[in-house]
């Protein structure tokens, strides 16, 4: 395989999941959803690395299917933040609340719940899930490509 393509498409969950942690840092907590989307980047991360150093076609298309299972939640995740259809109880705001108190609903110190439903940044009408699909979508061609470029 051509080791520039697979660096490429490695770079791309690199840059993604960095940007996530970037944002994180600034303030932007992620959602159960986001926390999601990472976890197909770090494989492809991974897959990267190993398909440098045994470069076999199989690793290609495993960092493909990575890529995809990312993109795939993050447009999953880009049609609840606009309703388009419904996501997890669990982070919508659709789940049951009965067992909590009022002081526990009023808790300052309690951990903060950041909704999946909601945008907290968007570039360009697109929100870091969208921008995570385009470009996961494009890390997926990359994988294919250098799969298909084993000899």
């Amino acid at each position: 395989m051509d080791r520039l393509r697979i660096v490429l498409a490695m770079g791309v969950s690199v840059l993604l999941l960095g940007g996530a942690y970037v944002f994180e840092y600034f303030g932007y907590a992620p959602c159960t959803m986001c926390y999601w989307q990472r976890w197909p980047h770090m494989a492809a991360i991974a897959i990267g690395v190993i398909a440098l150093l045994l470069p076999m076609r199989v690793f290609g298309y495993l960092g493909a299917l990575a890529a995809l299972t990312t993109a795939g939640i993050g447009i999953f995740h880009t049609g609840v933040e606009r309703d388009w259809w419904e996501g997890p109880s669990s982070c919508t705001g659709g789940g049951d609340l009965g067992g909590l108190s009022g002081g526990d609903l009023l808790s300052l110190d309690g951990p903060r719940l950041i909704m999946c439903d909601q945008v907290s940044w968007e570039l360009f009408s697109l929100s870091m899930a969208s921008w995570n699909a385009v470009f996961s979508l494009i890390a997926v061609w990359l994988w294919l490509v250098a799969a298909r470029s084993y000899r």
